[in-house]
């Protein structure tokens, strides 16, 4: 069954619960910091893991001690949908335990 893409509203519903998520352009947007490059990278690893579980992948940049993502569904002509949502809740579950801010 296709994903359907979230309306306006819907995905403004979703972000007011996601504190630091933003939609930039047509993508849901997170950036963290962290205390150190290797607790950066640890992270990411940790991100790829539930991505490849999920099936669902964002575009992940690691930088000194930040990582960032952007997430949007290719497969619904690149719309934000439950997919994405799905994915950056995992991702904030993982922050907290990384100690990411």
């Amino acid at each position: 069954m296709p994903v359907e893409p979230l309306s306006q509203k819907e995905v403004e519903d979703r972000l007011a619960e996601l504190p630091g998520w933003s939609l930039d352009r047509d993508r849901l947007f997170r950036s963290y910091r962290l205390g150190s490059h290797f607790a950066a990278t640890a992270m990411v690893v940790h991100i790829a893991q539930v991505q490849e579980e999920l099936n669902h992948h964002s575009d992940l940049t690691l930088g000194y001690n930040t990582v960032s993502l952007a997430v949007h569904t290719h497969s619904a002509g690149g719309a934000v949908t439950e997919k994405d949502f799905e994915l950056a809740r995992r991702v904030e579950d993982l922050a907290s335990g990384h100690g990411a801010h």
